[in-house]
């Protein structure tokens, strides 16, 4: 596969796109846990949204059925 950084870096840069979207799922199986932990040990959604950076509501509606 040829890019535009060059044949001689196509490989890395592939190997480290496939690293970021697996690092990227890691990051979500953590989330869901961490939120379902949370709301168990009684966080308001409203608490888990501000400490992960998104609304109550985003929060809410990614994750209402964790718990």
């Amino acid at each position: 596969m040829k890019t535009a950084v060059g044949a001689d870096d196509g490989d890395n840069v592939l190997q480290e796109l496939v690293a970021v979207a697996e690092a990227k799922k890691e990051l979500a199986r953590r989330e869901e846990i961490a939120v379902r932990k949370a709301r168990n040990s009684g966080l308001k959604w409203g608490e888990i949204g501000t400490l992960l950076g998104v609304t109550k509501q985003t929060i809410h509606r990614k994750y209402r059925k964790a718990g």
